[in-house]
């Protein structure tokens, strides 16, 4: 720490001391001295519960590691598997039936459905178009994507017939989501809306008129058709529609985790520095758009008039989620008494609850929480014991705050295996806050690899997709999640779409997550946002959850994935560390190099996917089991890497920020990408954080 005042015997960065005293203590109205003395006491109690939590992590995995070693090449017995995970304490008795107790969750989480956006804290810019994506234009979804089954837009301007397929593409949706008493919305013509209005079939679909527009619902989503006949599109339509808004983005998690490369206090500075700016809601950026300077604000609220001439108005912000770091990283924006950097979730924990506390208290100027809540996702929890210390410390923070019991909600990230398979008890640990749980597919696989490390050689990783555990941790999620009450209490969400130019794949595959009972799925873009929120007007996912209650047994969930008995030949040895070293090396040169920890990167067919710390996660765990087993050779790690940076390299040809990995292979992008793989298999629970963190630190200090 370069510069650090000392508050109740702790070490803070002086930058950030003066932040959250000036700026949010003191609007506030806390008293300084009481919050630091507060948070030393805090820290005194929380942070050594927080280092046994991970000693105890260290230690399971100690023993599972040596229960597979001792049975190395025989075949795992369930019944005998399952015992054993119980008498160590890594499977915990269930809970009898309960329903969680969660109070004063607004509607956009307990009973809306429509789709979710993460976003990392870091980008200004980002933040504030995923908090306006709450409303997306329908018409530039479709002009600009793959979504409309037409000839793409020629270049040169406006082109008129692709227009028109949008045009069509749109009266074809709202036919759907709010059909007319007769005929077509494609047959109604302006003179007729001006003399008569629309007859709509269910008159309770329409909610009023906005400026410009006419507002409906349907499914719990709000649709806006907008009449612009003195606009460019208006005036060519016979109905002078010149567009449809559809809700979109419902919620919005600003994200200090996975997506974000913070690994000092300058970095967390900008992190709290921006989740202030949201929720005081005076955030801006301003940005080259072309030739024309443009600055980005967030949107005011969608005001209309409702059939008996009252006036309301709808949130034009999506609802904010701040996801806070997990257990396992320190961060050396403040030291304790002891020596020990603060633990960083803690730190998160009380710092983005203070902010986020100016909501509750009115300080803001559009309000997030209408129901006066501070909602934090907290990721990378193992197991129940690990969930209570996370209910024991809001219930702490919420005191050193003066807030209500449980006005800190929180969302669990079911994305560890000791998690997925005692997801009723971590569950019940956080009953009376939980309002969101969900499943990602990379981080999960990534847990399964390390946690089961020493079973042998693993499937090759698309195969994980089609694997037995898979299916059933994605089952169980729901029917666990349903069981437990969380239908009309809380969000049950599915993974992200990555490929943000694949949006005709997305409209094809994606309504699969509202079919499996998940009410909010994550995509990459606003733009997905407005296209995924037409699979919620076809489907009606709290009906389909009714017939999802049927929990998976165990035994599916813990079948590891292993590669019984299969010889891969070279080209398929190639082909599987190419892809990985690929992904690997194209995330972690931007995260070294650039500080960029989420962004669109080009796999190995060149295709852009957007990708967070989770893809390491997977590729490395993934490498250094084959390393293990002699599957593949350090060499032949080797050689792919290389071969893998020269790819990377020109795929970053264009980037004038770019630094080059074949040049510098002693620099710190390549370095740390082979140190996750050569050391993967020592790395705590597999994660890439304690090697990014330290490579970032080197380039940054260079």
């Amino acid at each position: 720490m370069t510069d650090s005042v000392t508050r109740a015997g702790i070490a803070v960065d002086a930058e950030l001391a003066r932040f959250i005293e000036n700026e949010v203590l003191s609007v506030l109205g806390r008293d300084v001295a009481s919050f630091w003395e507060g948070l030393a006491a805090l820290l005194a109690e929380f942070a050594p519960r927080n280092r046994a939590l991970l000693a105890t992590r260290e230690d399971l995995q100690a023993k599972i590691d040596n229960w597979h070693k001792d049975r190395r090449g025989q075949r795992i017995d369930q019944g005998e598997y399952q015992t054993f995970l119980r008498e160590i304490g890594y499977l915990v008795p269930e809970p009898g039936e309960f329903t969680i107790g969660t109070q004063n969750v607004d509607p956009e989480i307990a009973t809306m459905a429509g789709p979710q956006l993460v976003v990392p804290i870091l980008n200004a810019r980002f933040l504030l178009n995923a908090a306006n994506a709450r409303w997306g234009s329908l018409y530039d979804a479709f002009y600009g994507t793959d979504a409309l089954d037409a000839p793409p837009a020629k270049p040169g301007g406006y082109d008129k017939d692709r227009g028109d397929a949008v045009i069509a593409r749109g009266r074809e949706f709202l036919d759907q989501a709010v059909p007319l008493k007769n005929g077509s919305w494609a047959d109604l013509e302006l003179a007729d809306v001006v003399a008569n209005g629309i007859a709509i079939s269910d008159e309770r679909q329409y909610l009023g008129a906005t400026e410009k527009g006419r507002l409906f619902k349907n499914n719990g989503l709000h649709i806006e058709v907008v009449f612009d006949p003195e606009s460019s599109i208006g005036s060519e339509d016979k109905a002078g529609i010149s567009d449809i808004n559809v809700e979109a983005a419902l919620t919005t998690i600003c994200d200090c985790e996975d997506s974000v490369a913070a690994v000092d206090a300058e970095d967390k500075l900008l992190a709290y520095t921006n989740w202030l700016g949201l929720i005081r809601g005076d955030l801006e950026e301003s940005f080259d758009k072309g030739t024309t300077r443009v600055t980005r604000k967030l949107e005011g609220d969608k005001v209309y008039t409702a059939p008996d001439g009252s006036s309301a108005s709808l949130s034009g912000r999506s609802l904010l989620f701040v996801r806070n770091v997990g257990h396992l990283m320190t961060n050396p924006a403040i030291w304790l008494a002891d020596g020990h950097e603060i633990p960083e979730g803690i730190m998160d924990a009380v710092f983005t609850s203070a902010i986020g506390a100016l909501d509750v208290e009115g300080h803001a100027q559009y309000g997030n929480s209408r129901c006066g809540s501070i909602y934090i996702v907290k990721p990378k929890m193992h197991g129940p014991e690990e969930c209570a210390f996370t209910n024991d410390l809001f219930d702490a923070v919420e005191d050193l705050l003066g807030l209500r019991r449980h006005t800190i909600k929180v969302g669990v990230m079911d994305e560890e295996r000791r998690t997925s398979a005692n997801l009723g008890a971590c569950i019940h640990a956080v009953r009376d806050r939980i309002v969101f749980i969900n499943t990602g597919f990379l981080d999960r696989t990534g847990d399964e690899i390390h946690t089961s490390m020493q079973a042998g050689p693993m499937v090759r990783k698309a195969q994980m997709k089609s694997s037995e555990w898979l299916a059933a941790y994605e089952k169980r999620n729901v029917a666990i999640g349903l069981r437990h009450g969380l239908s009309g209490r809380a969000q049950i969400g599915k993974g992200m779409w990555p490929a943000p130019d694949l949006m005709g794949q997305m409209m094809a595959e994606k309504i699969g997550h509202l079919k499996a009972g998940a009410n909010t799925a994550w995509v990459p873009s606003p733009t997905a946002a407005t296209l995924h929120a037409l699979h919620y007007h076809q489907c009606n996912v709290f009906a389909e959850q009714s017939g999802l209650t049927e929990v998976p047994p165990l035994e599916d969930l813990l079948t590891i994935p292993l590669a019984k008995g299969t010889n891969w030949s070279d080209d398929e040895l190639r082909e599987e560390l190419d892809n990985n070293a690929q992904g690997l090396l194209g995330y972690v040169v931007r995260w070294i190099d650039q500080g960029v920890g989420c962004s669109k990167v080009p796999d190995i067919n060149d295709v852009g996917l957007m990708e967070d710390r989770a893809t390491l996660r997977i590729s490395s765990q993934h490498m250094a089991n084959w390393l293990l087993h002699g599957v593949v050779t350090e060499e032949q790690v080797m050689d792919s890497l290389r071969r893998m940076a020269a790819k990377v390299d020109q795929q970053n040809a264009g980037d004038p920020f770019y630094e080059p990995l074949l040049e510098n292979e002693d620099g710190p992008a390549f370095r740390a990408a082979c140190d996750l793989v050569f050391k993967g298999v020592d790395q705590p629970s597999g994660y890439t954080e304690p090697l990014l963190h330290r490579w970032r630190q080197v380039k940054k200090a260079s």
